[in-house]
């Protein structure tokens, strides 16, 4: 207002973009309208928590200071339920958080940490099955295997298909060091099995003997936050939610939630973090220069384990039965359970790989779980066709659901005998051929029509027709007729 020296009010109030009556109450006091009100010591209702307050709210805190309001307040109704209502809730409220911050006890402080460049990583995992990602059209259960980087935000998560193991918490670890190029000088994570037993109290005690071995191998030390208090590994919880957030972002964004392989989801879910590295690209290059080189040797991320293969053609394994060749009866396999898959070795030499069965759980009814391949049995079931009835896994042995589908239409139609040597001869037809896919299409096709499948007509279908080899008649040559070359030859020669 200035230029109400030299101008009118009206002119002086629109140049500094105020009303004439707002330049008339800055002439009168230039004093803002805060600072003019004086403050209020008086009530202009009746306090609805008179006579209240101090004879039953007060005792209630001082005896119980966790009370939550609304516990309160339902007391309160209770006990005079001619003067309270619901309509005094946020007073409530407003009081008992004034009581609290000046007679409550004392709350647990934070403290901020100032966190060296490679210094501390952290590992946790986190449940991912709540996004609905399917494989193959089937719901995905799993969770994710994640560690962060304190200092730079490096984040590296692997798709985990069971549990908090020690296989995956070794695998994803490793990975993410590989990833990396170095290994920080500590490795905190909570109170994971995988890692600790949770028996002492002492780290060094309680630590697990392969969890040991692994944070030796690169030369760090392992550390853990207290038992229940999951802040102290805050900076890995806090990112738990950032990154099922960016996933499920990315899922809206892609415009589906199916994939056609696991292999698929993972290099998704690989592809998300990537990104939000590429974003900390600066301090992740600082924090990079102050990571541990790595061993040159790369650590046993795998559990072992020992079987025998029974007269079944097959072994069990923490209540998962795996069918094997039969020729491998009676022999002990050497196992390295991994995660998804488990590799089997003969002695020193690797014979097979075999995708990780899971425990069923308790809702299933059943007390194993069968992971079998119809080819290494199908010779023994040609002989012994009628066992297929009452098979243990029969159910697991199907290839395609389409298969499946004509042993329970077959079945009601059928003698069990006849409907056994049936299917019997369409494994080994899709075995024999190679045609498990095409033969499970055509099984569809007929199942749709109401149709039977017969055997007969199949495989005259998919086995393809000889036909007789024709005379080849070959004619072999006079060596004579090589003499004049080799004449010519040998005169050269003599030349």
């Amino acid at each position: 207002m200035t230029a109400r020296i030299t101008r009118p009010q009206s002119t002086a109030a629109a140049m500094a973009g105020g009303s004439v009556a707002t330049g008339r109450r800055i002439e009168r006091d230039p004093r803002p309208p805060s600072s003019r009100k004086a403050m209020r010591e008086y009530r202009t209702r009746t306090d609805p928590l008179e006579g209240i307050w101090e004879e039953d709210v007060v005792p209630m805190l001082e005896a119980a200071p966790a009370l939550r309001p609304i516990t309160i307040l339902h007391e309160l109704a209770r006990r005079h339920p001619e003067r309270i209502d619901h309509g005094i809730r946020r007073t409530l409220e407003r009081r008992i958080r004034t009581w609290r911050a000046m007679h409550g006890p004392d709350r647990e402080t934070m403290f901020p940490q100032t966190h060296a460049p490679g210094r501390m990583g952290l590992s946790d995992f986190t449940d991912l099955g709540g996004l609905g990602v399917r494989i193959a059209g089937q719901p995905l259960d799993h969770r994710l295997y994640h560690f962060a980087l304190v200092y730079s935000g490096f984040e590296h998560g692997e798709i985990v298909l069971g549990g908090e193991s020690y296989t995956a918490l070794a695998t994803g670890l490793s990975a993410a060091f590989a990833v990396l190029g170095g290994a920080p000088a500590e490795h905190r994570s909570d109170s994971l099995s995988a890692a600790f037993r949770n028996l002492c109290t002492n780290d060094a005690d309680d630590i697990t003997r392969r969890f040991a071995a692994l944070v030796a191998h690169y030369g760090m030390v392992p550390t853990r936050n207290n038992r229940g208090v999951a802040h102290e590994n805050g900076s890995i919880e806090s990112r738990h939610g950032h990154v099922k957030d960016r996933i499920d972002q990315a899922l809206m964004l892609r415009g589906s939630y199916d994939f056609a392989t696991l292999d698929a989801y993972r290099a998704f879910v690989a592809g998300v973090i990537a990104e939000h590295n590429r974003r900390h690209a600066d301090a992740i290059e600082i924090e990079r220069a102050h990571l541990r080189a790595l061993p040159p040797s790369a650590p046993s991320t795998w559990e072992e384990a020992s079987v025998r293969v029974t007269n079944s053609s097959g072994f069990s394994f923490r209540h998962t039965f795996y069918t094997v060749p039969s020729r491998l009866i009676g022999h002990r396999l050497h196992l390295r359970v991994h995660d998804d898959r488990i590799d089997a070795y003969l002695g020193a030499a690797h014979l097979l790989t075999l995708p990780r069965g899971r425990a069923p759980s308790k809702k299933a009814g059943r007390t194993t779980t069968h992971i079998v391949d119809y080819r290494p049995v199908i010779g023994s079931l040609r002989a012994k066709s009628g066992a297929l009835a009452d098979l243990t896994y029969r159910d697991a042995l199907w290839p395609h659901t389409a298969y499946r589908r004509a042993w329970d239409a077959l079945i009601l139609v059928q003698s069990t005998r006849e409907a056994a040597r049936t299917m019997v001869g369409l494994l080994a037809l899709a075995h024999d051929q190679g045609v498990e896919a095409d033969l499970a299409a055509a099984l569809d096709v007929l199942l749709d029509a109401g149709e039977l499948p017969d055997l007969k007509n199949l495989r005259a279908r998919f086995t393809p027709a000889t036909s007789s080899v024709p005379a080849i008649h070959i004619e072999m040559p006079n060596a004579s007729i090589y003499d004049p070359l080799l004449g010519g030859l040998c005169g050269e020669l003599v030349a």
